[in-house]
């Protein structure tokens, strides 16, 4: 029988990918081998939902393009930036990667109803703290927008109405830092169906708000534009309320209470500042990012905020879902005390990156034009919005390896309980922009922008592997390279071949049904020439990746 309080595995639990807690493990290797085929089910999963979020993410900016000129989107975008990156900060990083780890520490040590109960006076104090900041941050909208929307200050009419819009968005940190909240407790549950699937409703909202919250917010004072920010608060709400039967089935979804003297409670928040300081770092980039484009000519925002969104695109389909599927296993190694397996694992989980991030840089920079004019040229988004567009996407791309590489790195320190060092790494990233998209910025305008970003995400990983080092000892880089060398081979011949088709398109003509053929059909291309020489090369990864696709369909 099963004890009243003990959840029922859910459909989106994969079966365990090691020993459990104080068994002894085998010295056949096979618990190795299951949690790497455990992380590749997860991360695939993981990956399954985000891809959902992201090209529903893609729509909604393709519709946002079509259907607002770019005048109101650059006010959007800089009015959402702080929300925006406050969602990526927690829902993406901060939370969970403070909370999986303690989360798996009580649940070992104390029982499944210790756990639960941590997890009930967490989410009293984090709500209640986000409902602080919430409303300091619509009673604080003009400084804040004087922070990022410099430039706007010489126009009155553009800096208020960033202002209006700021206090509008501003709640929707309450609901999704409840998200991330929900999300981090599920994952240290091993349950990643509803978090990975979760954030598609932000997407979703925001393209009903483009067609139908026109109205009320026009109503409510606010330009057309408006209706954007009616429909991030909608879409917030609605990603804490897809979790709650989830919750429920697992347990976790109890009346919250505060109790600032629990050790463990303590102990998640002296992780989470450095964590939040780390994550924060790195979103200051975007608010710089966002700051220094106020100073550039009508469009800049846009162009690097929709070269921004397809970047993340792969990222989040391999990147942080990698990273999300790892950081639990990692997490329950270390408790462990099994070091070894921790460092093949992170080994591995690298090399599963590099071999989807790498084609996906060259990917992207070859497409860059394609994929724009087909997915934006319409409507308000003209020629010269591709071709500017285009350009940001192209310098992007080249630092997606490295984004995504530093990803799947920064869970190895969350497992040690080690939140200082992605602070100092992060501190880099920030300074190397920073000095890269001053000196950048002025003769190639919002492309130095982009290239700033490529450039500080490659410095943040040197920085991250050399702490690491020092951190854990020797890191098994030897197989990391000669996979990452393999891997730019095929790579460079999947260039090769999508640059051939890609050449038939009229892409002047934006996104006609011809052009999409041809995406189409250079993507294909590149596929499987990528596979081809993959294979031929005979790459671990492909075999590794193919085989979780055989399990998960045999199952």
């Amino acid at each position: 029988m099963r004890a009243p309080n003990t959840p029922t595995v859910s459909e989106d639990e994969t079966v365990p990918d090691a020993t459990g807690p104080g068994e002894p493990r085998t010295d056949d290797g096979r618990d190795g081998e299951r949690a790497s085929g455990a992380i590749a089910r997860r991360a695939g999963l993981v990956a399954a939902g985000t891809l959902t979020s992201r090209a529903l993410g893609f729509l909604r900016d393709v519709v946002l393009a079509a259907v607002f000129p770019k005048a109101a989107t650059d006010l959007f975008f800089v009015a959402f930036t702080i929300p925006n990156a406050l969602r990526v900060l927690l829902g993406e990083g901060a939370v969970s990667s403070a909370v999986v780890p303690v989360f798996s520490e009580v649940r070992a040590e104390e029982g499944e109803e210790a756990a639960r109960r941590y997890f009930a006076k967490l989410t009293g104090l984090l709500g209640l703290t986000l409902l602080v900041v919430s409303v300091l941050g619509v009673l604080a909208a003009p400084a804040l927008a004087s922070l990022y929307a410099t430039g706007y200050l010489d126009d009155p009419e553009r800096f208020q109405t960033t202002v209006e819009l700021t206090r509008w968005v501003f709640p929707y940190l309450f609901f999704i830092g409840l998200a991330a909240l929900g999300m981090g407790g599920l994952n240290a549950l091993r349950r990643f169906a509803v978090p990975a699937f979760a954030p598609a409703l932000l997407n979703v909202a925001l393209i009903a708000a483009a067609f139908f919250l026109v109205g009320p917010a026009t109503g409510l004072g606010l330009p057309p534009i408006g209706a954007l920010a009616l429909g991030a608060l909608v879409g917030g709400a609605l990603q804490v309320i897809a979790q709650w039967p989830a919750q429920r089935r697992a347990g976790l979804l109890r009346w919250p209470r505060l109790d600032l003297k629990d050790p463990r409670v303590k102990k998640t928040l002296r992780l989470m500042v450095p964590l939040l300081a780390g994550f924060g770092v790195y979103q200051l980039n975007t608010m710089l990012g966002r700051s220094f484009a106020t100073f550039l000519p009508t469009g800049a925002q846009s162009y690097i905020y929709y070269g921004q969104r397809v970047v993340e695109i792969p990222q989040g389909m391999f990147a942080l879902a990698i990273a999300a599927a790892a950081l639990p296993t990692l997490s329950d190694l270390r408790a462990r005390g099994d070091d070894v397996e921790v460092r093949r694992l992170f080994g591995y989980a690298l090399r599963l990156t590099l071999f989807l991030a790498i084609p996906s840089s060259i990917a992207l920079g070859v497409l860059a034009e394609p994929i724009v004019a087909v997915g934006f040229g319409r409507g308000e988004f003209g020629r010269t919005e591709v071709i500017e567009t285009a350009a940001s996407l192209r310098w992007q791309a080249a630092g997606v390896w490295a984004i995504a590489s530093v990803r799947t790195v920064v869970p190895m320190f969350f497992a040690y309980q080690d939140t200082r060092s992605p602070v100092i790494a992060s501190a880099a990233n920030l300074v190397f922009f920073a000095a890269v998209s001053l000196l950048l910025m002025g003769p190639f305008e919002h492309v130095g922008i982009a290239m700033g970003l490529s450039a500080a995400g490659a410095a943040q990983l040197l920085v991250l592997l050399v702490l690491l080092r020092r951190r854990v000892g020797r890191l098994g880089l030897r197989a990391v390279v000669l996979g990452a060398a393999r891997i730019s081979v095929a790579a460079a011949a999947m260039g090769g071949a999508l640059w051939g088709v890609a050449r038939l398109g009229a892409w002047n003509h934006g996104a006609t049904w011809p052009n999409v053929g041809v995406l189409a059909s250079a993507i294909a291309a590149g596929v499987l020439t990528f596979v081809a020489v993959a294979a031929a090369l005979r790459s671990p990864e492909l075999k590794e990746l193919l085989d979780a696709v055989r399990r998960r369909v045999k199952r």
